[in-house]
């Protein structure tokens, strides 16, 4: 009785038929969510205030990319339609995965929101925030090894095991999934992009190693999800008795087809950013030993005339 109850609340709570003009027409905000946004944003534009207003530059870039690109793929993941189909279709699910590990965190690396904070801070609390960052606590969570093996490790982990489904059953645990996936995503792509400080700094080579390194990874989690003939969290979807849209096999194979696709488009242009950021550190550094040349020159020239 109690199955058949619960399989008719189901029922009744699925949203409606999934169209393109409900893609972009269906909202569904959080209260607590929009607020914390919202602050965030906020403290944000502060930082960004207070540095113009004294007279220092701040990268408009910078701020398009926090706000519009990074907060506004929070955004879009928890509160668009992404939120409002996310546990009715699996691959709906999947591209508000990759939105939130993948996206959104590589557009709040390049805004260099802590740059921003050590530059506006008071004495006392910047102190605190660079004691954090340097911290051994700091260095364990953002280390390559462990950061890439944990982003690499819990989409596995996630999908394979019955922890994907106990997030569709339990609000809390949809929630605190959601965040995991940004934090997962920004511990790795924080230290691989470096624009902010890092407990360690890596070198460019070796940061394009390790993108290189997790690439296969999602392509052969999105493999196995499209070619596995047993349902991801098979009890929850049949119990939904959706009448609509694909079948739960076939959206099931999208979603593998989401997963495989934008891990690899995501780590190319990521190495692409890499390779122009690295291009860029070589111009400067060969720019100050021109300069250094020059004054070594100098020095020498005056040193002669004196004689």
């Amino acid at each position: 009785m109690t199955t058949v109850v619960l399989a008719h609340a189901q029922l009744e709570s699925l949203p409606p038929p999934l169209t393109p003009v409900r893609v972009g027409t269906e909202w569904d905000f959080e209260l607590w969510l929009a607020l914390t946004i919202v602050v965030v944003a906020g403290l944000y534009l502060y930082g960004v205030s207070r540095l113009r207003t004294r007279g220092d530059a701040w990268s408009r870039w910078r701020t398009c990319c926090f706000i519009g690109l990074g907060l506004g793929a929070v955004v879009l993941a928890t509160s668009s339609a992404l939120a409002v189909y996310d546990t009715t279709l699996l691959s709906v699910h999947m591209v508000q995965h990759m939105v939130l590990t993948m996206v959104a965190p590589v557009f709040l690396a390049l805004g260099a929101p802590i740059t921003l904070a050590l530059r506006t801070l008071p004495a006392r609390p910047r102190w605190w925030l660079l004691a954090s960052i340097h911290s051994r606590f700091a260095r364990v969570l953002t280390f390559p090894v462990l950061a890439g093996a944990a982003f690499v490790a819990n989409p596995f982990m996630l999908y394979f095991t019955g922890w994907y489904e106990a997030t569709l059953r339990n609000e809390l645990l949809h929630h605190v999934n959601h965040v995991h996936f940004l934090l997962t995503g920004c511990l790795w792509f924080w230290p691989l992009l470096g624009l902010d400080p890092m407990p360690t700094r890596f070198a460019y080579p070796l940061r394009m190693i390790a993108v290189f390194a997790t690439l296969p990874f999602h392509a052969w989690l999105g493999v196995a999800v499209m070619s596995s003939s047993t349902l991801i969290a098979g009890d929850w979807y049949t119990s939904l008795g959706r009448e609509w849209g694909p079948s739960l096999l076939s959206d099931q194979r999208t979603a593998g087809g989401i997963l495989w696709t934008s891990g690899d488009v995501v780590g190319v242009v990521l190495l692409a950013v890499l390779f122009v950021q690295w291009s860029r550190a070589a111009e400067r550094e060969a720019a100050r030993e021109d300069r250094r040349l020059d004054r070594l020159e100098a020095r020498g020239s005056i040193a002669a005339s004196g004689h």
